[in-house]
């Protein structure tokens, strides 16, 4: 099948929404006299656009229009029009602060509660910056939502270090933080029946483990398959996040075993586990709006009561910064892992080269899997680097690994090593092949959640609880070492 860039899906859905606004906005010109602009706007003609907004004359509809025209020049222009639209209105938009400094005078001269209520008022309006009434305009526009969530994206694009554009970042981030509020969101299932759009945005969009064809994707919505995605009332075609799940027996070890076209179907009545192994969010502009962990939640939820059987909720989920990791790791520390049995099984070691030049040269190979004797003898020290980087913490305290971070905080539990469980050569590029199992324990994951959350502990399962304390360190226990219990 032929991939569907995000992009061009982004492109196309923007394209759409100005045809739609075109209208709008022609009436805008003629009703309210708001003229076209030129295809490259100035700084000025756009300051005086956006003042006409936020002056509302005409009442609601001259406002959606103003606001209708004012988006499709934005639409329209290229990426420096764009970026030139966004410094305008970070910059002419802001808060004032002689606004500000006045009515904190205010507050500070009220002598009675009623003064002091009124300037407090005044205070909280003089903080609220123009440029946010204009963005909430966008609001009442057809597909506004999805307008403001790809300016957001275009604004995380232009990776600026200018205040004024950090300030817009923030304001725009709060706006979208309350309206996607995870009570407003649906949940809906995805099957081979779903609309042809919306299984197009389900190839574009998977971000984990890429869907090669149309048989890869009918294979993932099988029935012993379940896909389901997160739905804002107000984009309804777009998906805001999903999560692909594989009904099973036994917590999965391997995603090319998962996702085998030619594998037997199952009867999903008869999985005792459902393995959840993509997650993706799909839009850029909701960066740090996360809905993964309720997403996954409410799947459980929902699968709980169709499948009875299931008792096991995990994931099979690549290690993406392990590889990169090891990399980085200082000779000493690399050969610790190395038993003198490991090291009289690796092939090519000489006293021209060390252990890490020797490990490296080794897994630069893409090949190295395929060879039994090789692979044999790099398992278990990998295995228990891969343990130790896992549980290793950044300077704030949370996990170097981001796909640990985003299931510890979720209340998960780390499970399971998987020895070359991601053959692709994404997998052996990022992570060695080696994929983990998190999961999800009904009872414990309010109280793994707390506990992560207080003291940055770390839930361990059985086995990975096995896999650190037999790690060997230079200095000791490895479990000591890293401040495991």
């Amino acid at each position: 099948m032929t991939e569907v860039p995000q992009e061009n899906l982004v492109e196309r859905t923007l394209s759409n929404l100005a045809m739609a606004w075109r209208d709008i906005a022609q009436s805008a010109a003629r009703t309210v006299g708001l003229a076209k602009a030129p295809a490259s706007a100035t700084p000025d003609s756009l300051e005086r656009l956006m003042r006409d907004c936020l002056e509302a004359r005409g009442g609601e509809v001259s406002a959606r229009m103003r606001a209708a025209a004012l988006g499709r020049i934005y639409l329209e222009q290229d990426a420096e029009g764009r970026r030139q639209f966004l410094t305008v209105l970070a910059h002419q938009f802001a808060v004032s602060g002689e606004a500000v400094d006045a009515a904190v005078a205010r507050y500070q001269a009220a002598t009675t509660d009623a003064e002091r209520l009124k300037a407090e008022v005044r205070l909280r309006r003089a903080l609220q910056p123009p440029r946010l009434r204009l963005l909430t305009q966008f609001n009442a526009l057809p597909e506004g939502v999805k307008f403001l969530v790809d300016l957001r994206a275009d604004l995380l694009a232009l990776r600026s270090d200018d205040p004024y554009l950090l300030g817009l970042d923030n304001d725009l981030r709060e706006l979208l933080l309350s309206w996607f509020d995870t009570g407003f969101l649906d949940l809906r299932a995805i099957d081979w029946d779903s609309p042809a759009s919306l299984l197009e945005k389900l190839v574009a969009y998977e971000a984990v483990h890429q869907i090669t064809s149309w048989q890869d994707l009918r294979n993932r919505l099988d029935s012993d398959r379940r896909c389901y995605a997160l739905f804002h009332p107000r984009m309804p075609e777009e998906p805001l996040a999903f999560v692909e799940v594989a009904l099973v027996q036994g917590m999965a070890s391997s995603i090319q075993a998962l996702l085998d076209e030619q594998a037997p179907q199952m009867d999903p009545r008869q999985a005792d586990a459902a393995i959840f192994y993509s997650i993706s969010n799909t839009q850029k502009g909701l960066k740090q709006i996360s809905f993964g962990d309720y997403l996954i939640k409410r799947v459980v939820q929902t699968l709980s009561p169709e499948f009875p059987k299931i008792k096991i909720f995990a994931t099979l989920s690549p290690i993406p910064g392990f590889r990169r990791w090891l990399t980085a790791l200082p000779e000493a520390e690399l050969a610790a892992a190395f038993t003198p049995e490991d090291l009289a099984e690796l092939p090519a070691l000489s006293k021209e080269r060390s252990l890490k030049q020797t490990v490296e040269g080794l897994l630069a190979n893409p090949g190295w899997a395929a060879q039994p004797k090789l692979a044999a003898s790099l398992q278990r020290p990998l295995m228990q680097l891969a343990g130790r980087y896992l549980v290793s913490k950044r300077d704030d305290g949370q996990p170097l690994d981001s796909v640990a971070r985003f299931h510890l905080r979720n209340g998960a539990r780390l499970e399971r090593l998987n020895w070359l469980g991601d053959l692709s050569d994404n997998g052996m590029a990022q992570s060695c092949g080696l994929m983990v199992n998190y999961r999800y324990v009904v009872d414990e994951i309010e109280s793994n959640h707390e506990a992560y959350m207080k003291d940055g502990n770390i839930a361990l399962g059985p086995e990975m609880r096995s896999l650190l304390r037999s790690s060997r360190d230079a200095s000791g226990s490895r479990l000591r070492l890293l401040g495991i219990a």
